[in-house]
């Protein structure tokens, strides 16, 4: 007789990097695979709605091409050839040549690096007490968020905001800086409820008619970086028309006739000449905002990444205060949590070991440090040796042409933790192969929402892999790295965290599967005062005295105070007639999941977006083989023409291995990595670039 397998259903929670973070119930076969990942009823924000990439996770977690066992270069750097080692010999010769590196050049010779690979507490973030305790460069992280989030905070005066499930009972939520379809689909899944039990419109705005526009009522498209001219448009005709709620910003904000003064000349002629969205569009979209109170503005990741970005968000922000629209369920504006969760990673990351004179070096930079930039290292040693975990900056870092100059350094030495052999892990010099969230104990947040979750471990890893924490744990031994946190288990620093954070134990947090820990009504929609000292919602920004980041890098002097456009954007030129963004594709999450046979089906070749009418101009065909370039370097990407954005842009969708595009230069070979205003970050969506056709389609 044939017996069935036995199935049983454990909860975890995702742990890339998405807002979403999703709930997920997971089939566990016979206790040693993954079968069926779906999103979890049981937890309110998740829903049981789960994106497409993770529900087919048993395809990533079981791929026949996962790292096994530790490996040592035999072969020049990136030549793909290593031999098996022991986890013994691995470990022994990272600690040796981190030791030369220290003795020759000083500890910060050393640079511990990593990102977002993993989002749990434990396994990305205690690399920093390895850097902490033996006085190595620290880690200054700058790539993803941080001009999105000092654009927030500089209004709100934190990074907090409405309980994101009211998009649920929202009369129109404004999606904007986002493609959630593509990126955290719960998003959609509030706004389509509301849509269906309310009657309430969807308005998204964005750069190109992406999945998310698609499926709004509203659909706004802008040029790249022109968001604050946008935001100051729609004011102007607030306070024009008598839709601005004059009660609510005499209460609650800095400067509203300061504002409504500034706002004069913002007119919407003024904004459509900078944005590209006609008068009638920006003057509908206003009124439409002004006469609906549950107005909910979630914001998103796209501010991030152009060079006025941090302005941009805040102008955008400005609008639910001009229109008063925090005072309603419903109504508001969300972006991130972080401010809520207040946990307390002292022992995980070894806060009683951090020498503040030790240098922070930049991680977007990581192309110019090293290549030897002086001003990059900070006036220090060069980088000699590295420790690489949860990220894959040969693919993902800007200023490509540079990075791969530094990592095919040879008096660089390089370990690289991974669960695939990236682009990353072929130029080490040692690879070591890395558990998935399934296969180890975490703690985990949602930065898009307001739970928080252990993720226990489920399954055996496969071969010889091992997690992050096993890994830094057995290098502190080898480098006679003394911390507590070195001692313990990952349970035991979840557990320690928790308690200290005020959380409990990881026991009742494990009890409680996702335990919802959103501030009341009046908390989250600032009805007691918004978080400055003066409890002011400010329409005026201070960018020299930020509640979020190190103040003081790129060009913060030149910031407007007040909502406008910041003229400090990549703005196309003679030479470089195009505007490029790299915006987030459906089936890739960065460069993760670009090694699973579905995502690689489904995005096919990189490819880029046009207009048809510039193709035309050009003599390029829909399929044609064409170079962008500009002062950094040079991509090729196949064309697929597209009426859905403004003439003069381009749109190149997800992060490709390099190796994918013609001649092996990706996409972030176009992209700079000048530190943005005020805080640091890397101007992703934000280049200039020109066009040449290689080759007709075939």
């Amino acid at each position: 007789m044939n017996q069935h397998a036995k199935i049983d259903i454990r909860h975890s929670t995702c742990p890339h990097d998405c807002p979403s973070a999703c709930a997920l119930d997971i089939e566990v076969i016979e206790g040693k695979n993954i079968g069926r990942v779906r999103g979890s009823k049981l937890q309110t924000y998740t829903a049981g709605v789960v994106c497409a990439k993770v529900a087919r996770y048993a395809e990533r977690i079981h791929h026949p091409d996962r790292l096994m066992y530790p490996m040592q270069r035999t072969g020049p750097k990136g030549s793909g050839q290593f031999a098996r080692i022991s986890w013994d010999e691995a470990l022994d010769e990272i600690a040796a040549r981190f030791d030369q590196a220290e003795h020759e050049f000083g500890a910060e010779s050393v640079w511990p690096y990593y990102y977002a690979g993993t989002m749990g507490l434990v396994m990305r973030d205690g690399i920093n007490r390895l850097a902490h305790v033996k006085k190595y460069s620290r880690f200054y992280s700058t790539i993803c968020a941080n001009i999105a989030r000092v654009g927030f905070s500089i209004g709100t005066g934190k990074i907090a905001g409405v309980d994101p499930r009211e998009m649920g009972v929202s009369d129109l939520i404004v999606i904007w800086g986002t493609n959630p379809v593509n990126t955290q689909v719960n998003v959609m899944t509030h706004a389509m409820r509301a849509r269906k039990e309310r009657g309430a419109k969807i308005a998204a705005i964005d750069v190109y008619n992406n999945d998310t526009v698609k499926q709004a009522d509203i659909k706004i498209i802008l040029r790249p970086g022109t968001d604050g001219a946008f935001a100051c448009g729609v004011m102007h005709v607030l306070f024009r028309e008598g839709y601005a709620d004059r009660e609510y910003m005499d209460r609650y904000t800095d400067c509203p006739a300061e504002l409504e003064a500034h706002l004069a000349t913002r007119t919407p002629e003024w904004a459509s000449s900078i944005s590209g969205v006609p008068v009638a569009e920006i003057e509908a979209f206003a009124r439409l905002v002004g006469q609906t109170k549950r107005s909910f503005f979630r914001l998103g990741y796209g501010f991030t990444r152009s060079r006025n970005g941090a302005a941009q968000m805040h102008a955008a922000l400005c609008i639910p205060a001009v229109i008063g629209a925090w005072q309603y369920e419903g109504g508001g504006a969300f972006f991130n949590n972080a401010a809520i969760w207040k946990f307390n990673e002292s022992v995980i990351e070894g806060h009683d070991a951090i020498d503040r004179t030790t240098r922070w070096l930049d991680q977007s930079k990581i192309g110019r440090i090293l290549t030897g930039d002086t001003e990059a290292l900070k006036g220090g040693p060069p980088v000699k040796a590295m420790l690489i975990q949860s990220t894959n900056p040969m693919t993902v870092a800007p200023e490509q042409t540079l990075v791969h100059k530094g990592f095919a350094r040879e008096d660089l030495f390089m370990a690289v933790h991974e669960q695939f052999m990236t682009e990353t892990a072929q130029m080490a010099d040692i690879v070591l192969p890395a558990t998935m969230f399934m296969e180890h104990d975490d703690l985990y947040y949602g930065g898009g929402h307001q739970h928080i979750s252990v993720g226990p471990k489920l399954i055996d890893p496969p071969g010889e892999c091992r997690c992050n924490h096993e890994v830094i744990q057995a290098l502190g031994r080898r480098l006679n790295a003394v911390h507590p946190g070195f001692e313990m288990s990952p349970r035991e620093l979840i557990d320690v965290t928790l308690q200290k954070s005020g959380h409990g134990g990881i026991e009742a947090l494990q009890a409680d599967l996702w335990r919802d820990i959103q501030p009341d009504f009046r908390t989250s929609h600032y009805l007691d005062g918004f978080a400055h000292a003066d409890k002011k919602f400010h329409f005026k920004a201070d960018w020299a005295h930020p509640p979020f980041g190190n103040p003081g890098l790129g060009p913060w002097e030149q910031m407007p105070s007040l909502p406008d456009h910041w003229t400090i954007i990549e703005e196309a030129d003679e030479a470089h007639p195009f505007r490029l963004a790299t915006s987030p594709s459906r089936s890739f999450l960065n460069s993760s999941f670009s090694e699973t046979p579905s995502s690689v089906a489904r995005e096919g070749k990189p490819s880029v977006m046009m207009h048809p009418e510039d193709a035309a101009v050009l003599e390029i065909a829909d399929g044609d083989v064409v170079t962008l370039g500009n002062v950094r370097g040079e991509t090729n990407l196949t064309v697929k023409l597209f009426d859905g954005l403004r003439r003069g842009v381009l749109i190149a969708e997800s992060i490709q291995p390099n190796k994918a595009h013609i001649g092996g230069r990706g996409i972030n070979t176009l992209t700079g990595a000048e530190a943005v205003a005020p805080v640091g970050g890397a101007a992703f969506h934000d280049n200039k670039v020109w066009v040449k056709k290689v080759a007709p389609a075939v």
